[in-house]
């Protein structure tokens, strides 16, 4: 018997919807040790087939036709009392933003306590030795002071794994993993795929993998599911749908995968430093997740510029800095030392109250953008929002704000929708055009495309590289997808332990990599090796 049998399934959306169902007449199978990967692009409704599974639909969402079956048991059926007690127990969820799915008020440790709590499985100090136990498992360093940590005090692989392991404690028949990896470094991505594919070999748990990555659906899938505009166009097994697709949809979002080997290099040599950083500095302190006494040394004597026109990637494991970097230099936490200099402005040297004219001259994208966009605000209100504060009159700023939801690939008429409204790669590209909004000199991106599927990421780098080349732009953009970094960015520099391990042009770092540990994260990604080995001959000849 199959662990999960979705039949004719069929979700309607309400009258204002962009279509008239989320889904539509989908039917999908996932048999006990088995992975189904179901790819789209956003909106597609890959998360829809989660949410309707694991019965967290939103109220104007229905399901008016088919059936959601767990071992011949249809979900549709059973009232909230009795989804509860198959949530967690049966069918866990890893969701896709981790952030808004922690509660930020209590420690890691009492999360996932609190699974084995609601279905009144072990008593304290088992549930708490377990939960020490899943810690470990799914690779968090100092196991014991992650436990005692809040949300806030992890960075995102760190909290992703801690979706992780709370999804993984009562060892269901069924994980439903909503783009789980997104957030991760290639090598931390490589040790959550192998610890999923191990507990589904030794207790024969069915996995329902959404994710828009063709490379982790080639390291993991057993069978592959395609869906556009919520019907499923294509499915078969993984080497079929990789090797030999039919559907012209499929072939699109195959050919939409970035590649390893970068385009040609740019010419800088005649543009001038829009961005500079020496010397900077974040030492964390604190009781929590730091055990008294101890320093955690986020960043140290980071050093780099940025020419007008220039791509910067910023790459590194989960837990590096980058994030730390990005914040410090947007003075959204301030760093210990350091100097950080737009064109000739020092900023690092202003009070916030003197650097709030000047934000307009730099400006961020966010990688959780729910997180990052008022739940209380229009899409097109908080798009205007800078603008405004800046002296921009109120309608000018919205006219900019359809324009730049035009820019972003969103109809102009979405602007007076709310964040929940839109998928996680729609809000993506609402936090993108908002930092758009006041034509910065620098912009800092932290993930910008993590979220986002490879035919809408494509599109959103070349959006990038349009508004580079026409505004001068100087970017750093922050990573740890290499092949997106391979794409965009001129230079490349590496990050570990809150240290410039190396710092090199694209070219050069993929065909000739210097340090230990750049040769780690390159061999981590497939292809990697063909890749390096051929711009290193290019660059012999």
């Amino acid at each position: 018997m199959a662990v999960l049998e979705i039949d004719n399934l069929s979700l309607a959306l309400p009258m204002a919807g962009d279509r008239a169902f989320a889904i539509q007449n989908l039917s999908l199978t996932v048999e006990r040790g088995e992975t189904l990967c179901v790819v789209g692009e956003s909106g597609s409704g890959k998360s829809m087939t989660a949410l309707a599974t694991m019965g967290l639909l939103p109220r104007a969402v229905k399901a008016t036709g088919g059936a959601i079956r767990l071992e011949g048991r249809d979900l549709l059926k059973l009232n909230e009392t009795e989804m509860r007690s198959v949530r967690g127990r049966d069918v866990s969820m890893i969701f896709q933003e981790p952030m808004t799915s922690l509660n930020p008020v209590m420690r890691v440790s009492e999360q996932i306590e609190e699974t084995f709590e609601a279905h009144n499985a072990l008593d304290r100090a088992k549930r708490r030795a377990r939960a020490l136990e899943l810690i470990t498992e799914v690779g968090l360093p100092d196991p014991p002071a992650i436990a005692r940590a809040y949300p806030h005090e992890l960075s995102g692989g760190q909290r992703q794994r801690v979706m992780i392991a709370m999804a993984l404690a009562m060892e269901p028949k069924l994980i439903i993993a909503d783009e789980p990896t997104t957030a991760l470094d290639v090598t931390t991505q490589a040790q959550i795929l192998k610890l999923l594919d191990a507990l589904r070999k030794k207790h024969g748990t069915a996995v329902l993998f959404i994710t828009h990555d063709f490379g982790v659906v080639s390291e993991i899938a057993d069978k592959v599911a395609v869906l556009q505009h919520g019907i499923c166009v294509e499915r078969g097994t993984a080497q079929e749908v990789l090797h030999n697709p039919q559907h012209d949809y499929t072939k699109r979002l195959l050919a939409a995968v970035p590649s390893l080997e970068p385009p040609p290099a740019k010419d800088l040599s005649g543009a001038t430093v829009a961005f500079d950083v020496k010397g900077l500095n974040k030492v964390y302190r604190g009781r929590g997740f730091f055990r008294k006494g101890r320093e955690v040394r986020a960043a140290e004597d980071v050093t780099f510029a940025i020419k007008r026109g220039e791509t910067l990637g910023l790459v590194g494991e989960s837990g590096s800095g980058k994030s730390t970097v990005s914040r410090c230099v947007m003075r959204l936490i301030e760093p210990d030392a350091g100097s950080i200099r737009i064109g000739d402005t020092d900023i690092e040297r202003l009070s916030q109250s003197q650097f709030r004219p000047l934000r307009k001259r730099i400006q961020m994208v966010f990688q959780d953008p729910f997180a990052s966009l008022n739940p209380r605000r229009t899409v097109g209100r908080i798009i205007a929002e800078g603008p405004i504060a800046q002296g921009v009159p109120r309608e000018e700023a919205l006219a900019r704000a359809r324009n730049l939801l035009d820019l972003v690939g969103l109809r102009p008429e979405v602007i007076d929708r709310y964040p929940h409204e839109f998928s996680g790669g729609q809000r993506q590209r609402v936090g993108i055009a908002r930092a758009l909004a006041l034509d910065p000199e620098v912009l800092v991106a932290d993930e910008p495309v993590s979220a986002l599927d490879v035919s809408v990421q494509a599109q959103v780098l070349r959006l990038l590289q349009d508004l580079q080349k026409r505004l001068g732009l100087a970017i750093l953009f922050v990573t740890h997808d290499l092949r997106v970094a391979a794409q965009m960015c001129d230079r490349i520099a590496v990050m570990q332990k809150g240290r410039i391990v190396e710092l090199q042009s694209t070219h050069a770092l993929f065909a000739a990599p210097q340090h230990a540990y750049t040769k780690a994260l390159l061999a981590a990604v497939p292809g990697g090796h063909e890749v390096g080995a051929k711009l290193a001959a290019e660059a012999s000849a």
